[in-house]
């Protein structure tokens, strides 16, 4: 059986999954005068701290076809899991560079999973595909049964402010008005399509952190696992963490810091959820 090489780019946040290292294709964000490589060597803190700080236009960008080729690095089964198409060029260029290197080489395969979310549902994908392969399953035979699971995942989120989103196109600046107002939290999901919803506005952390515990359970969770990212809040990861194992004990929960492009969009504050439905 051929080896298979795990790809993603850097909105999935992790470098490795179970034994299997993840080959990572950088996201940039940008502002007039600076430029942040969402790589290893990025400071995620010190990028935040500047965004905060500044008054001027910021923006993100995709992978080019040569970073996704040069991530795929001559394999010959490579899995492609990228943020999802409706709020980034990413899968389209991912696409892009799958055509140019198999045509480049016959015995080429590349598959590219639009994983319809971000971060830490993406991590969750990653993480099945490396079972998969310890599995012993066949390139075709993952292909399948990921797509299976990708439909049992979901990604909920709080903000506590959303300007970055609304100024890049990504929700409504209607929708993001309601996160300015001090101490109000947006929660959320990724939808079906891809898109952001807006849920709920909670007025304090306890309550939206409820509210979210709430939206968890209502969506499915029951005894799977739970992947929590935070920007510069781990005091709100670890109350939702107790939540969720105070009632669903047989959940397994993980928490973890985002990367540089998901803390660009949920800015200071903020929570992604990754999760599985049973």
């Amino acid at each position: 059986m051929k080896e298979i090489r795990l790809v993603a780019d850097s909105s999935a946040d992790v470098r490795s999954a179970g034994d299997h290292e993840i080959f990572v294709a950088p996201l940039k964000i940008s502002t007039k005068d600076m430029s942040f490589t969402d790589d290893e060597a990025l400071d995620v803190g010190a990028m935040v701290d500047h965004l905060s700080k500044y008054k001027g236009r910021s923006g993100t960008s995709c992978p080019n076809t040569e970073d996704w080729i040069a991530a795929f690095g001559g394999a010959e089964r490579v899995i492609v899991c990228t943020i999802t198409s409706n709020l980034s060029g990413s899968y389209n260029s991912a696409c892009l560079a799958k055509a140019e290197y198999e045509a480049g080489d016959p015995e080429r395969r590349v598959y590219v999973i639009d994983s319809l979310s971000t971060g830490p549902e993406c991590a969750l994908i990653l993480r099945k595909l490396s079972e998969l392969i310890d599995e012993g399953l066949e390139y075709e035979e993952i292909i399948d049964v990921i797509n299976e699971y990708k439909a049992s995942t979901g990604l909920l989120f709080m903000l506590k402010s959303m300007n970055n989103l609304a100024n890049n196109g990504r929700v409504s600046h209607l929708a993001a008005s309601v996160a300015k107002v001090i101490g109000i939290s947006a929660i959320g999901k990724a939808s079906d399509v891809g898109t952001l919803e807006m849920l709920h506005k909670c007025l304090g952390e306890a309550r939206a952190l409820a509210t979210m515990f709430s939206e968890l359970k209502e969506a499915g969770l029951r005894c799977g696992r739970v992947s929590i990212a935070h920007c510069q809040n781990e005091a709100a990861a670890n109350k939702l963490s107790d939540m969720i194992l105070k009632e669903l004990p047989d959940c397994e929960v993980e928490i973890h810091t985002l990367g540089g492009l998901c803390s660009f969009y949920a800015e200071r504050g903020g929570l992604l959820v990754g999760f599985e439905k049973r």
